[in-house]
């Protein structure tokens, strides 16, 4: 209840003041004189009531400039996102089946023996050359001694083959002189024989010394031949030249490189991994995988792409690689080289489409991508998801009714790469290079 409306209504005081209108009139006056102050009352309430209430203002009519400039925006956006979308269609390839790539090196001992010192620990960092677990070599060492005391005999046997030798020709040079002499005897008792000056007994004892003296020659002249067989046929061959001194040395070669085998090593730096299962006094035999090397050298991408995608796929095109683990540090490659063929057929056990039903499935062909300008601060670890998205360049041909359209109005566009020659280009896939 507002002011007036309390100034309007009378107040106690002056309801006590009034005359009463019973005494006056009697009680049926009083009674109409009190509906017609309620109308009255009423009435200048519903007065009140008009007179505040707010007056409607009428609404400003919209400028038409703003719907004309919605109504013109709205098209020019349609056409601008549909060119968008357009122009990238078929450009990029884009895959998540794509994973990081490491060498990865099995490390097995070359000989067999217990396993004495330990020098990497599990997801350890090594360089190359750096100790990762040593063999007992009591046992190499001792072959290794023996095969210096062999090479050190098969000197002196050379030693004494040349010796041999020098003997066999001083040998030879005696009995060519003793067959001089037996010879010349032989023919002296024969001479005197015939003119029986001597016995028959003494021609006899000549012609013995003299065949005797040949047969002597003869077994000269082939102990010369065994002592030079003995030297490889060159009395002057140097003495490690020998082949019985060559095995030796081999011998003692073989038993330095087992004894260097005892100690193991990292042919390259990388992450050692499943030394855990290395134990101080564990037997290990040759061949058998100890622990594993990953080599973080070299670092790239396979991915995996569907056969329908890399029609205009080529070597050397530019790649945008988001590592999962890594989702604020984008990096950059390009394409290295094209599978030479789907996983599929490299797979353990290949599909036999020739038997059975046969349900088409889209083929995914390996492409490996090279990483340019590695960051420090993002390490790569083999098997980490990726994505990778291949920009190949590609725009997409204009239909011929729209192009028309737009020459008629003035525009030129230029011919598109996508053509046959190009077509034919991209379908040329380079040798895989590592």
């Amino acid at each position: 209840m507002n002011l007036r409306e309390r100034e309007l209504i009378p107040s106690p005081a002056d309801r006590r003041d009034a005359p009463d209108p019973f005494e006056e009139t009697g009680e049926e006056t009083a009674a109409e004189e009190q509906e017609v102050g309620a109308a009255e009352i009423l009435e200048a309430l519903e007065t009140q009531r008009e007179i505040e209430a707010p007056v409607p203002v009428a609404a400003k009519p919209k400028p038409r400039r703003k719907r004309i400039a919605l109504m013109l925006a709205l098209p020019v956006l349609l056409v601008l996102v549909g060119g968008y979308f357009w122009v990238t269609s078929g450009r990029y390839v884009s895959t998540e089946d794509a994973y990081v790539q490491q060498d990865k090196v099995i490390i097995a001992p070359e000989i067999s023996g217990r396993i004495v010192e330990l020098g990497a620990r599990e997801n350890e960092h090594v360089n190359k050359g750096d100790l990762l677990f040593r063999i007992d070599g009591s046992a190499y060492q001792v072959a290794v001694e023996q095969a210096q005391a062999s090479v050190a005999a098969a000197r002196l046997d050379v030693a004494r083959l040349k010796a041999a030798y020098a003997k066999s020709l001083n040998d030879k040079e005696s009995a060519e002189k003793a067959l001089v002499f037996a010879q010349d005897n032989f023919n002296r008792q024969q001479a005197l024989q015939q003119r029986g000056v001597v016995a028959q007994s003494a021609l006899d004892k000549a012609r013995l010394d003299l065949q005797q003296a040949e047969a002597a020659a003869g077994a000269a002249e082939q102990g010369v031949i065994s002592a030079r067989a003995s030297l490889s046929g060159n009395p002057d061959i140097a003495t490690d030249d020998h082949p019985e001194v060559m095995q030796a040395l081999a011998s003692l070669a073989k038993a330095k490189l087992d004894l260097a085998h005892t100690t193991i090593t990292s042919p390259s730096n990388g992450i050692i991994s499943q030394t855990d299962r290395l134990q101080l006094g564990q037997y290990v035999t040759p061949g058998t995988s100890v622990v594993s090397l990953v080599q973080t050298d070299d670092s790239w991408v396979e991915a995996n792409y569907k056969e329908t995608e890399i029609t205009w796929l080529r070597v050397g095109q530019p790649v945008e690689i988001d590592v999962d683990t890594y989702p604020d540090h984008p990096l950059k490659g390009s394409v290295q080289s094209v599978g030479a063929g789907t996983g599929a057929e490299f797979s353990l056990l290949p599909a036999q489409n020739a038997t059975g039903n046969w349900v088409k499935v889209v083929q995914r062909i390996p492409v490996r991508i090279k990483i340019d300008n590695l960051p420090k601060d993002v390490p790569l670890r083999t098997g980490m998801s990726v994505s990778a998205k291949v920009d190949t360049g590609r725009t997409p041909e204009m239909p011929g009714l729209l192009e028309k359209g737009l020459a008629a109005l003035g525009f030129d566009f230029p011919a598109t790469p996508a053509n046959a020659a190009s077509h034919e280009a991209a379908l040329t896939i380079a040798p895989s290079t590592k």
